[in-house]
């Protein structure tokens, strides 16, 4: 494996629409008393300030949103429909609410672990996920990864959450689209992926390279 570079609260100080497009071929990493898992950033989504419907700023600040409203680089995770843990990156200067949503992985590290938690309480076979399964849609990848809302606010800089550059950009198709899994907003064309990758949550039309 190459060496690996966790990344700085520089890199997601930026514009989100940036950001989204840059966290492609990233690696997500959670460690645990359990052991570390991790995959491939190949899917993400952005959701801007509060003029945006689509994101949780939209009616101001509250105490569910207030990490959007916090530094850079702190993850954003909550519950959705009372179901499922998102994990997003905060992004843009303190005080601008603004994430980028994580969508999908292509696993990493800790494979059979994942496998496990993502059978568990079903009666699927572990052995049975395919290994492009596991992290194909956001509630499905921090389920895998053992996120949780503990993680809630955690350093994406430093700590046991966090995103990683290895060195594997290189050859990412990343395309652009509309985002999807949402009633409102829909006409933002802010939904980055690899189009090349079997792991992403939703199909896709491909675009111009941003």
């Amino acid at each position: 494996m190459s060496s690996a570079r966790v990344l700085l609260r520089d890199f997601y100080a930026r514009p989100t629409l940036e950001v989204a497009r840059d966290l492609i071929g990233m690696v997500l990493v959670n460690e645990s008393s359990r052991g570390t898992c991790s995959g491939v950033i190949v899917e993400t989504e952005a959701y801007i300030g509060e003029s945006d419907p689509a994101c949780h700023a939209a009616p101001g600040p509250t105490r569910r949103n207030r990490p959007l409203y916090g530094p850079p680089g702190i993850a954003y995770v909550y519950l959705n429909y009372g179901i499922h843990c998102l994990v997003n990156a905060v992004t843009e200067p303190e005080g601008w609410p603004a994430a980028v949503l994580i969508r999908a992985l292509e696993p990493l590290d800790g494979i059979a672990m994942m496998r496990r938690r993502r059978a568990r309480g079903t009666n699927r076979r572990a052995a049975g996920i395919p290994l492009e399964h596991l992290c194909k849609g956001p509630g499905n990848l921090t389920r895998a990864l053992g996120i949780t809302l503990r993680h809630n606010m955690l350093d994406l800089t430093g700590s046991a959450l966090r995103i990683e550059d290895r060195g594997l950009r290189a050859g990412r198709q990343v395309r652009w689209s509309r985002r999807i899994g949402i009633a409102v907003g829909v006409e933002q064309e802010w939904r980055f992926v690899d189009a090349s990758s079997r792991a992403l949550s939703g199909r896709t039309t491909a675009k111009n390279e941003k």
